[in-house]
Formats: structure tokens, C-alpha cells, sequence
């Protein structure tokens, strides 16, 4: 009978444990170090991993195998074969009381590769990752003392983020599965205190007291993204509870004549509700790539997280005219923005072309024919009188529907102006970047509206791209920062 033979050894605990994060929720994994190596009993991996592990005597060493994959690892060497390519460990197999040990790295080296479903050994961060989770490394640094105080958080791979900020904190929630945080910086100037754990995906910063509102901005590359915080300093506040009453003013003579007009409003219309439309749906699928991307469904993709990122960071009610996958007119399109009196509708689409040379992002903004353009320049509305039951009359605006959006064609061509620049930012653009165009989803639409060709799924690269989270994250908040900018164009005072 032969008997495998390895070193003896003694192991301690390490100061923190590993943890293994995966679907099924989050687990400690018990290891241990010998001479400063951290190992993980042979046994235990079998049974996080479903291995089957058995003597090899030819080998000298042992065999572990999943699904007809094997490694043979030595007894006496710091190596292993994989499927017949051989890795090099830090340290050889050891024997601890009666278990056999591998050195930790043994999982992503050996068992990673043989593997079904993705492993992820993070030893910085005490993370052993299994499967496609969404797990980002976030950075928090303060990069200016000041007052102002600025920090910056990074997230990387880009994601999604929501943010949440008044006068005593900050709080920065990423769009993951779980975050692998940074050690955070220590407090400093307007920042008493910031926390970041793998149990949420926030970060919170508290601010101290002299602190004032701060100001929260967010861009996106390709790798990752990131928030900047600006701290200012409140505004001082004079305490006149002591100081002594001013002197009385004489009195103003009465006012003879007629009262003076009322003055007008200083702020323009608001933002409160936004339509989304989502192109196409049920049996319209739309363009559909080579590898069979639907139109249809990155669109609805695309949207459904546009909408998460509006109403988490500008508290503007989003409505969608799909959230699934079924057919809608263009006229019933129209008549959703229409009904909720929304202040912006946005269409999303994406497009095709005969050559699969074709990429890039297009938006659109509607152009009128003849009568709509006599209907523009007349406001586009007649009035209709008609009676109360209280007794008299009221007068309301009559709009041909397919004339609706000539009022608004010029905030329109703002708000596709504003959308092209920030897409620019962000990703490649088409060969005609912004259009007009006759397009019937705009036409019926009683507020600005703007659509947006988000790639061509006829380009094979373009197909490929388009449906990864952070080409899509990019085009996300690319089209959110020209929604900021269109806000404050609508609620900026009229210019005198």
C-alpha cells in the first residue's frame, strides 16, 4: 500500500477570515497560514466546489477532478498540472494534523480554470467570488482639504450610481451586487466621517457642521466611474437675537391710482414628469443584429435603467409607455406622454443600415411639414369656447394631434442639441450625428421631444457592445446629464 506522504506543519488562524459571495447568499471560508502562507484544507475546496480528490501515486501527489476536468497537484513541489499545463503555487501541498493543505492561490490557479462558472479570488479584499455577480472595487480618496473640501469615490467597472445628498451627508449607492470597498481615507476638513462595507453597496459621508450643501457630479468612461463630492462652507448666519432693533423708517405715503400689474414669474416651466418609450415591443421586434440582438429588448433595457437613474437622482417621476414586451402604437405612445401632462418624452431606439460598416449614435428631433410649420408659427392652437355648469363659458386650446409638437419644436431642438453633446462624450456617434426628421412617435407629442438611436445592432461590434452593462451605463448617464442640463435650461429664469 503506498501512502502519500507531505510535510507536517502547524497553522494559525488568519486576522480576518475569507468570504465567499455567490447567489446563494455570502459564507465564511476557514483557512489557515503556515509560515506565512495562507492555506485552505484540501477537503473544504472539494466540498465548496464539488472536486473529487484522490491519491495519486504515479503523480506523487494527488489527483482532483470536476466533470472529466482534473489537476494533478504535487506532494513535494510548488506546482500543479492543469488539464496537462502546468502552474506554479506558492508553496507545495502540506500536511496539518491529519488534513491535507493547498496554498489559497490553488483556486484561482487550478480550480478556476477547470471550472463551469467564474472565480474570483480577491486575497487584498478577503473575497472569493463565485459566479456572475456583480462585485465593484470602490476607491473613496480626499482630494483637496480645502474649504471646499472635495473626495472623489471611483467604482470600477463602470456602474450605475445613485446619490443622495443635504447638508449633514452624503450618501453614494452603486447599482452592484455587492462592493469590494478601499480602506477609506482618514476624516479630513469638511468630512468627519466615511463608511463603506461589502454588506451594502452605499457609501456614506457624514459631514460636520460647518458644512454646507454639497454639490454631487458623476462622469463615466469606459473603465470606470466616478463621483465627485464638492463640501462648501455654510453660509454664515448672523445671530440678531442681541443686536439692536434698526431704526424706524418713515412711513411711505399711501399709494393713489390704480395697483400696479402683478410682477411675472421668475422660473420657466418645470421638470416633474418625463415620458420614456421604449421602440417597438411584441410582435415589432424591430432591427435585430446578426447574432440576433432585438431591437426591441436593448431598447427596454436601456430604458428601464434610464428611468431607475431619473427618479433616484432628480425625484422626476418617470412613466414608461412599455415595461414589457408588447405592442404599442405610435399614437398610444403619444397619448400616454399626453395624458400624464408630462414635461419631456424621449424615445429610444436603436438602428440599422445595408452596410455593416454603420456604428455610432444618432438622436433626432422632429422636422414639420408645411402645415406644420404655419402651425408653429401660429402657436399651433385655436380656441374653443364652451359652456360651465355653474353657468357661463370656458375657453380651452384645441391642438391637432398630429401638430402637437409644432409648439415645442424649438425646446426640442435644445434638448437633441444638449442630448448629442453629452452622447459624444461617452461613445462613438453616427455619421449624422443629429437630425431632423419627419417621425410619427414625435409628431403627436404635446411637450419637447428628442429620440435617440442609441448604436446600430446591424454592425456586428456594435451588436456585441450595446448589450454589455457598461457601454450601456455610459449611455445611460450620458443621456441623464443632458436631461440635467435640459432642466435647468427649462427653469432658468426668462432672459429680459
Amino acid at each position: 500500500m503506498l501512502v502519500l506522504v507531505v510535510p507536517h506543519a502547524q497553522g494559525t488562524a488568519p486576522p480576518s477570515p475569507l468570504t465567499l459571495i455567490s447567489r446563494d447568499g455570502r459564507r465564511p471560508v476557514p483557512t489557515t497560514l503556515v509560515n506565512g502562507q495562507e492555506f485552505i484544507a484540501l477537503d473544504d475546496l472539494a466540498s465548496l466546489f464539488q472536486l473529487a480528490v484522490r491519491d495519486d501515486a504515479l503523480a506523487g501527489g494527488v489527483t482532483v477532478s470536476y466533470k472529466g476536468r482534473t489537476i494533478v497537484a504535487s506532494a513535494d513541489q510548488p506546482m500543479a498540472s492543469v488539464n496537462g499545463r502546468v502552474v506554479t503555487l506558492p508553496a507545495a501541498m502540506t500536511r496539518v494534523g491529519r488534513r491535507l493543505f493547498v496554498p489559497v492561490d490553488f483556486i484561482a490557479r487550478a480550480v478556476a480554470p477547470i471550472y463551469d462558472t467564474p472565480i474570483d479570488l480577491r486575497r487584498a479584499s478577503r473575497l472569493l467570488i463565485v459566479g456572475n455577480i456583480r462585485v465593484a472595487r470602490v476607491t473613496t480618496r480626499i482630494d483637496a482639504v480645502g474649504p471646499p473640501t472635495r473626495a472623489t469615490i471611483e467604482v470600477t467597472p463602470a456602474l450605475l450610481v445613485s446619490q443622495a445628498a443635504d447638508a449633514g451627508r452624503v450618501l453614494v449607492r452603486v447599482e452592484a451586487d455587492v462592493i469590494d470597498p478601499a480602506p477609506p481615507p482618514a476624516p479630513a476638513g469638511l468630512i468627519d466621517q466615511i463608511q463603506t462595507g461589502t454588506q451594502t453597496t452605499t457609501v456614506a459621508i457624514a459631514l460636520n457642521a460647518r458644512a454646507g450643501t454639497p454639490r454631487v457630479s458623476t462622469t463615466t468612461t469606459t473603465e470606470s466611474t466616478r463621483v465627485t463630492i464638492e463640501v462648501p462652507l455654510a453660509a454664515p448666519s448672523q445671530d440678531t437675537s442681541t443686536a439692536p432693533p434698526p431704526p424706524a423708517l418713515p412711513a411711505l405715503p399711501a399709494p393713489t391710482g390704480p395697483a400696479p400689474p402683478a410682477l411675472p414669474a421668475l422660473s420657466g416651466p418645470k421638470l416633474q414628469t418625463m415620458v420614456i418609450d421604449p421602440g417597438h415591443g411584441g410582435d415589432d421586434n424591430g432591427v435585430r443584429g446578426p447574432k440576433g440582438t432585438l431591437e426591441k429588448q436593448v431598447a427596454l433595457e436601456v430604458a428601464r435603467k434610464l428611468k431607475t437613474l431619473i427618479e433616484t437622482r432628480l425625484g422626476v417621476r418617470v412613466v414608461m409607455t412599455r415595461d414589457e414586451d408588447r405592442s404599442v402604437s405610435p399614437d398610444e405612445r403619444d397619448a400616454i406622454a399626453n395624458n400624464s401632462k408630462a414635461d419631456l418624452f424621449l424615445s429610444l431606439h436603436a438602428n440599422g443600415a445595408p452596410s455593416a460598416d454603420v456604428k455610432g449614435t444618432e438622436v433626432y428631433y422632429l422636422r414639420l411639414d408645411r402645415a406644420g410649420e404655419e402651425a408653429r408659427r401660429s402657436t399651433a392652437a385655436t380656441e374653443l369656447v364652451l359652456p360651465v355648469i355653474s353657468g357661463g363659458t370656458r375657453p380651452i386650446d384645441v391642438i391637432p394631434w398630429d401638430l402637437a409638437q409644432a409648439a415645442h419644436v424649438d425646446a426640442s431642438s435644445r434638448f437633441a442639441s444638449m442630448l448629442e453633446e453629452e452622447l459624444e462624450k461617452r461613445g462613438p456617434m453616427g455619421p449624422r450625428p443629429l437630425q431632423q426628421a419627419p417621425m410619427r412617435v414625435l409628431s403627436g407629442a404635446n411637450m419637447p421631444a428628442a429620440l435617440v438611436e442609441i448604436g446600430y445592432l446591424t454592425s456586428a461590434d456594435q451588436e456585441r457592445s450595446i448589450q454589455s452593462a457598461d457601454v450601456q451605463g455610459g449611455l445611460v448617464q450620458g443621456i441623464y446629464d443632458a436631461i440635467v442640463r435640459f432642466r435647468a435650461f427649462l427653469e432658468s429664469p426668462p432672459s429680459q
